[in-house]
């Protein structure tokens, strides 16, 4: 004699994966710097000081008004870039609670 058949009831439960949190970058750490502005006088005395071999060996940078602009505008779309990043990252956190 055969046994009767049960028939198997197929139960399907969705469930979202966890997703992977990556960890926040370290923040960057800035490092400070100074700041000469040359006037015609103090580049005086550092060619006079060059004259007399005093002067410190230390090289001086120009800029112009659009260089410096430049870095302020690139520092600008950094700061930017990184607030984009961090939104998108804490989008895809907030998710997955």
């Amino acid at each position: 004699m055969r046994q009767a058949v049960k028939p198997i009831e197929v139960v399907n439960i969705e469930e979202r994966p966890p997703m992977f949190h990556p960890p926040l970058p370290i923040e960057m750490q800035m490092l400070g710097f100074d700041w000469e502005v040359l006037t015609p006088e103090i580049m005086q005395e550092y060619l006079t000081l060059v004259e007399e071999g005093k002067a410190p060996r230390q090289a001086y940078y120009a800029l112009t008004t659009k260089d410096y602009e430049n870095i302020s505008n690139n520092m600008a779309e950094i700061k930017r870039y990184t607030r984009d990043i961090l939104a998108i990252v804490e989008y895809y956190r907030d998710l997955d609670e």
